[in-house]
């Protein structure tokens, strides 16, 4: 199992659609009810996230998600990928993708600009592996799936 993480625009959801049509399962932890709003923003619901990854069985499992809580599940994944790349390029992803509204507005990208700064280098530092999403989505992929590989050969 390996947890996608990295701040708004890093590529996430591209990466998981790319693991996706390649066959992966893959679950973006901002739908499907795995997160929730609260005071301290949003977090995941650990019950949630405890069941999908004790139902895991075979194959690989691709989990994308950036929250404040996420670090209680670092021990049950086998890599933690960081997606990483320069600011600009975050904040012109966020503000013209259309599948999260999050980056639209000004206050938006102030955040992620914000965020990057405090946030990132804390998962730079406990990340197994960093994968600049300036290259293409499929050699993004193509080092995911190797994590993937790799963590799973060293189990045997």
């Amino acid at each position: 199992m390996v947890l996608v993480t990295g701040m708004s625009g890093a590529g996430k959801s591209t990466a998981l659609a790319e693991l996706g049509r390649r066959g992966h399962r893959t679950v973006d932890t901002d739908y499907a009810g795995y997160a929730a709003e609260t005071p301290d923003g949003q977090m995941w619901i650990e019950s949630r996230i405890s069941e999908l990854l004790d139902d895991h069985r075979e194959g690989a499992l691709f989990l994308a998600g950036c929250v404040p809580n996420q670090g209680l599940f670092y021990p049950r994944f086998d890599a933690v990928a960081l997606l990483t790349a320069p600011l600009e390029l975050l904040l012109s992803r966020a503000a013209g993708r259309s599948s999260n509204p999050f980056g639209a507005t000004s206050e938006d990208r102030h955040r992620i600009a914000t965020d990057t700064a405090a946030v990132e280098p804390r998962l730079r530092a406990t990340a197994t592996a960093v994968i600049d999403t300036r290259l293409p989505p499929a050699e993004v992929a193509d080092h995911l799936e190797s994590l993937a590989r790799k963590t799973a050969t060293d189990q045997w």
